[in-house]
């Protein structure tokens, strides 16, 4: 594979890059790795120090961690020694205490942080979490569910997705190195669900299956030869590549400078540039009209608070009788709910400012604030395991090119704890995701 220059190579580094470099393995039956040594606290401040709780606070997660892990079909091993559950995937928890403390003082973050710390780990880490997945909606008792809001940690304010907080929020994730991520990406650099023939999964079919993914979401959108195409979120180009090789003329935006940069490098070698303007806009901003609108795994990043805004730009720019594909991840309507202003692990470390609709949301935002109206959807939920799966298995084989980059141990096993969480989820049903249809209400 040619991995692509980076301007954030290590001579290099953007505001993301610093936050998570310096100096998981095997796939689905995996060695327990040793814990980091020396996490550094600059770097890592809240894995590398333990959290202020109360005794009273670390003995009640206890208890319910306890509680919930005894019903479980997981077998939870402490320190060594006494296990819980009933049987299934090895929870290997090494310090006990500090991992009830961890969640003690701030729930699901203090579980993934005492991952990232190296307090717990499994053999088959997706197991794990596939059964807490699947039993989210059980995991707390359903009186302190109705009591989230006093318990739960809030979404800071800085991360709201207005114009200033989406550049922030997007840098933190994709510029962090084009190079980090072509060494888990195929060769097309798409970093999203693919859509296979079959299961399980070839390495090698992955870029096939991303072509196949893009081509269904360009052909539900009606590309074709002199299509005016609009795009939402680049990513590193190839949606626009295809787009631009049926004739289509494109209009692609990103927030990031990293994938801009690429994305137009790629398209320029490919002889498509007088086809596609590459634009470092946000969705805000965008004006004129155009025949089609494609967004892949977007939303996620708009914000529930911008939902309105979002649609509302895409009814604005799209023209009579034009068609709107979405690919969107989704989450159950109950859940997204309950959960919708708490703070996560993945909002803290990964994806800041972000969370997932449900169909429903999506259905409520569109009638409520636009004319825009739901057509056709399908789902492939374990699509995306499989492509998650192969993904995170290339990442853990390429450890080495990991350190290289710059990235330490807290970094990979963060990086890991990540591609299974989100694995997991669509593993266990708690996560789908969806090509949906959106066209004008007087649209037959």
């Amino acid at each position: 594979m040619k991995v692509p220059t980076s301007p954030t190579s290590p001579s290099s580094t953007t505001p993301a890059v610093a936050r998570a470099r310096r100096g998981a393995v095997p796939a689905q039956t995996r060695a327990i790795t040793p814990p980091p040594q020396g996490v550094d606290p600059e770097r890592w401040p809240d894995v590398a120090t333990q959290p202020r709780a109360s005794g009273i606070r670390t003995a009640m997660a206890e208890r319910l961690v306890r509680h919930a892990l005894s019903r479980l079909p997981l077998r939870a091993r402490l320190a060594g020694r006494d296990s819980i559950g009933l049987g299934g995937p090895l929870m290997e928890i090494r310090r006990p205490d500090a991992f009830f403390r961890r969640i003690g003082a701030s729930g699901l973050i203090g579980f993934g942080e005492s991952y990232m710390a190296g307090e717990w780990d499994s053999p088959d880490l997706v197991g794990v979490l596939s059964v807490l997945a699947g039993n989210a909606a059980e995991l707390v008792p359903a009186p302190l569910q109705r009591l989230r809001g006093l318990w739960a940690l809030r979404q800071p304010a800085a991360q709201a997705n207005t114009p200033e907080g989406s550049r922030d929020n997007i840098s933190h994730h994709y510029d962090l190195s084009n190079d980090l991520f072509a060494l888990f990406l195929d060769d097309t650099l798409t970093y999203s669900s693919a859509v296979f023939r079959g299961f399980p999964a070839e390495r090698d079919l992955l870029p096939a299956a991303q072509h196949r993914k893009i081509d269904r979401l360009l052909d539900l959108a009606g590309v074709g030869h002199g299509t005016e195409l609009l795009e939402i979120g680049t990513g590193w180009g190839e949606l626009a590549l295809r787009a631009a090789a049926r004739g289509a003329r494109v209009t692609t935006l990103t927030l990031s400078r990293e994938q801009q940069e690429l994305a137009r490098g790629r398209i320029r070698e490919a002889g498509h540039e007088s086809r596609v303007d590459v634009r470092l806009c946000d969705y805000r901003d965008v004006t004129g009209e155009y025949d089609a609108i494609v967004s892949v795994e977007m939303i996620e990043a708009v914000g529930v608070d911008f939902w309105p805004v979002y649609f509302r730009t895409l009814e604005r720019c799209l023209a009579p009788g034009g068609r709107i594909a979405l690919q969107a991840i989704t989450m159950p309507d109950d859940r997204m709910l309950a959960s919708r202003s708490t703070y996560t692990w993945i909002q803290k470390y990964i994806f800041p400012g972000g969370i997932l609709p449900s169909t429903e949301a999506v259905e409520r935002v569109t009638t409520a604030h636009t004319g825009l109206r739901m057509r056709q959807r399908s789902t492939y939920g374990m699509h995306y395991a499989e492509t998650l799966r192969l993904w995170r298995e290339r990442f853990e084989e390429r450890a080495a090119q990991v350190d290289a980059l710059g990235f330490d141990a807290t970094f990979r096993r963060m990086w890991t704890f990540y591609l299974a969480y989100s694995e997991a989820g669509f593993r266990s049903g708690y996560l789908d995701v969806q090509q949906i249809l959106l066209t004008h209400e007087d649209t037959v």
